[in-house]
């Protein structure tokens, strides 16, 4: 008669502990591929539907909640280093008028590119790439222009026809006209970029058509200093090492780079007149951009800067991607920007409510004397 065998008390407990043990694996594995393909379900629906993922997680509330505390920590940030104190701000003593602002942004803000006689460039092989003289010089004048924004409220605007009548155009980074051409138009006479797009991979700058046509000019955050070689040696983005890569393969399309100083002179005309500390970081590519213009046209018309009756949370008329930072800001001072576009405007408010279009001046085109502007 045979015996049969038996396991021992302990090695017994220590088999049944490991199938338990790989029965909780198993059951991980799997509740780890349901949760993977639960979340990839939801980023497709989201994405069709333009809803933030968050949004669809936490809800919108919790995220309204946490936008002015976003906004709070932004503003409290200073990585360029600003030194501008509140007792210069202070020193406005009373709110400037439209035409007062004018004023200061044309005598105060120098619309400036790099030329090859700056230093360091002029000690560079690849400096001679730069355009020997001005922007203001070289493009231009033009009697009307439009800055055309790249706001999802132009979705369905039927623009552009209206666009396309002006004598000239900016458009912004990757914004595209092929297939938007009823709502903003097919002409590009400038296109105004940042160094992060010229950075890159996904806007495939140095193959991609859409940056052949027309004048390039680009930007890219400087410290506050404005210092050149400060600058050179910390920018935000390679944009010298990518503006000397497309030249090569572009000798002869103009490109222009933006001179930092323009964007902290008009940093501090956006700081001058608000009553409270805006974020420390230069203004948006649709501010440098309009101001650009202003000084190259006699009427500029500024597109869906200012929200019309069309507003909406979509980011870009081309994406379906929607966020309210877009149109109230978080790493641009955007909402103290639109505030100072629109009291500047010489429009009607019906032409921003229906048409979203702001018309400012060019510089060319007003005197700025000492009655204008004489209370600081």
């Amino acid at each position: 008669m045979k015996m049969a065998y038996k396991i021992p008390g302990a090695a017994m407990d220590r088999v049944s502990l490991l199938w338990r043990l790989r029965r909780r694996a198993r059951r991980g594995a799997l509740c780890m591929a349901l949760f993977c393909l639960t979340m990839a379900l939801l980023y497709t629906l989201c994405a069709e539907n333009s809803i933030p993922v968050t949004d669809a997680i936490f809800g919108v509330k919790a995220r309204t909640r946490a936008q002015p505390r976003a906004h709070t920590i932004v503003k409290a940030m200073n990585k360029y280093g600003v030194k501008y104190p509140a007792t210069v701000r202070a020193a406005h003593r009373y709110k400037l008028s439209g035409p007062e602002i004018l004023c200061e942004i044309k005598e105060k803000v120098q619309v400036t590119t790099l030329t090859p006689d700056m230093e360091p460039f002029s000690g560079f092989p690849w400096g001679s790439q730069l355009p020997p003289r001005q922007i203001t010089s070289d493009v231009g004048p033009f009697k009307t222009c439009a800055v055309v924004s790249s706001a999802g409220s132009l979705k369905n605007s039927g623009l552009g026809k209206e666009i396309d009548s002006h004598d000239a155009v900016i458009r912004f980074n990757a914004a595209p006209t092929a297939g938007f051409e009823t709502d903003v138009g097919s002409k590009t006479t400038v296109r105004l970029i940042n160094s992060q797009l010229m950075a890159s991979e996904d806007h495939h700058f140095l193959s991609s058509s859409l940056y052949s046509a027309g004048i390039l000019v680009s930007w890219d955050p400087s410290p506050y200093s404005s210092d050149l070689w400060e600058w050179f040696n910390k920018t935000d983005y390679p944009i010298f090492k990518q503006y000397q890569r497309y030249r090569r393969l572009h000798p002869q399309q103009p490109f222009y780079i933006v001179h930092p100083r323009m964007e902290w002179q008009l940093w501090q005309r956006i700081q001058d007149n608000m009553g409270e500390a805006i974020q420390k970081n230069p203004p948006s590519s649709g501010l440098l951009g309009t101001v650009l213009m202003m000084s190259l046209c006699e009427v500029v018309h500024v597109y869906e800067f200012l929200p019309s009756r069309r507003k909406t949370e979509l980011c870009h008329y081309y994406q379906r991607f929607s966020d309210a930072a877009c149109t109230l800001g978080a790493y641009h001072p955007l909402l103290y920007e639109k505030n100072l576009v629109k009291r500047m405007n010489q429009g009607s408010d019906r032409d921003i409510y229906t048409l979203g279009r702001v018309t400012l001046p060019g510089f060319a085109t007003f005197n700025c004397t000492s009655s204008t502007h004489s209370k600081t």
